[in-house]
């Protein structure tokens, strides 16, 4: 008897913790396994917010917060927006959730009907397409070209809408590949956009704070397509607050109630003692913070080290990443090559042959849209980037 459901059978598990958790099991074998397969900063929570989180337990803050978060987080997102990004979220559009990923579920679900198109460039975030799965929308790839540093274009976009497109979704800065969209680039987009009001854009914003060129922009600045955007962000990447579990999105007042509504049916508020913490870190201002500066300087190191590293690989093509913390290189020309008991077909064929020969953990690029690539995530020590490199050389070099 079969008693799980439909819905279930055909979701696909997250390949990056997948990935991560083989990792994690051969480490407690013994082996001596490098993970670069896990998009999390390494660093440790800064400590003016853990002490608000300490506060917070010792003030009692342990009761039913408010479903969409206490309204002087919500205030003080309020306020992020308008410092960082210029854009003006009142509270009440603004809803606090369990991390980015309750944040993009929720707002998926409360937009996408069964059979509605949901625009995704390739490559993307790994979950994307399985909640559009279980929302009942149909995904519609557009594959961008390592040449245009994996971002769509506005021409590809219009080409991509039909009368059943319902939702275009995005990262910028993105994972896996690292790039962000220029204003210039988002500007072309929201003019598509704006030529269909009948479709709405869900920005993923996350890595916002950790950008190596310049100021982050974000596509609902254009006023042309303001009611059409749902902008999702959170604390985990840039404050390192990964555990913390704390996401929001700012939207237009009919989805974020309709977020709302959704998810006082499934979680309810978040965490209080967290939510004490990210109010904490909406109050920093990124341009000011030595805790956030530093956090990114380091990132932004270990992105020219392992730039560097990546172009001495025989037959990668590399890009430069502008953001996050991840390299996304092409790495098909190992295909059809063979050592041993391994023969290399695909992404994931590569990324088991690095792991099981030497012992650095990589995410396929099947995962994220794109089978021709690998994702290398950098938060992790320069030693361990230098050593991680160095295995992989070697066991690359037996291939035949």
């Amino acid at each position: 008897m079969n008693y799980i459901s439909d819905r279930i059978m055909q979701m696909s598990a997250s390949e990056t913790l997948a990935m991560t958790q083989l990792a994690r099991e051969l480490k407690a074998q013994g082996r001596d396994v490098i993970s670069l397969s896990i998009g999390e900063p390494d660093f440790n929570t800064p400590e003016v917010i853990k002490e608000a989180g300490k506060k917070a337990i010792d003030d009692n803050f342990t009761h039913y917060p408010p479903v969409p978060g206490y309204a002087d987080l919500r205030d003080a997102i309020s306020k992020k927006f308008k410092r960082d990004n210029n854009l003006d979220y009142k509270p009440e559009q603004i809803v606090v959730s369990t991390g980015g990923k309750q944040a993009i579920y929720q707002a998926v679900m409360a937009t996408v009907n069964p059979g509605d198109e949901v625009i995704i460039p390739t490559p993307f975030w790994v979950s994307y397409k399985e909640i559009v799965k279980v929302a009942g929308g149909k995904c519609i790839y557009v594959k961008t070209k390592l040449e245009n540093d994996f971002k769509v274009t506005a021409q590809q976009l219009e080409e991509a809408i039909t009368e059943k497109t319902k939702l275009i979704m995005f990262s910028s800065p993105s994972n896996p590949t690292g790039m962000l969209y220029t204003h210039d680039e988002l500007k072309a987009i929201a003019d598509v956009v704006a030529r269909h009001k009948e479709i709405l854009v869900m920005s993923d914003e996350i890595y916002e704070h950790i950008n190596f060129v310049g100021k982050h922009e974000s596509i609902a600045q254009f006023n042309e397509i303001y009611e059409q955007v749902i902008t999702v962000n959170g604390v985990a990447k840039g404050f390192a607050m990964t555990g913390w579990r704390i996401g929001f999105i700012g939207a237009p007042t009919p989805i974020a109630k309709a977020c709302e509504k959704l998810q006082g049916q499934i979680t309810s508020a978040t965490c209080s003692i967290a939510q004490k913490a990210a109010l904490k870190a909406m109050q920093l201002n990124p341009a000011e913070s030595e805790d956030i500066k530093f956090m990114r300087n380091k990132f932004l190191e270990r992105r020219d080290l392992m730039y560097k590293l990546l172009q001495t690989v025989p037959d990668f093509e590399v890009r430069l990443p502008q953001g996050a913390f991840y390299f996304f290189p092409k790495v098909n020309k190992y295909y059809g090559k063979k050592y041993d008991k391994y023969t290399i077909n695909n992404s994931n064929d590569l990324c088991m042959y690095i792991l099981n020969e030497g012992n650095v953990a990589l995410v396929p690029g099947v995962a994220f849209g794109d089978d021709d690539c690998i994702r290398f995530s950098y938060a992790t020590s320069e030693d361990l980037l230098i050593e991680a490199v160095k295995r992989i050389k070697e066991v690359l070099a037996k291939l035949q």
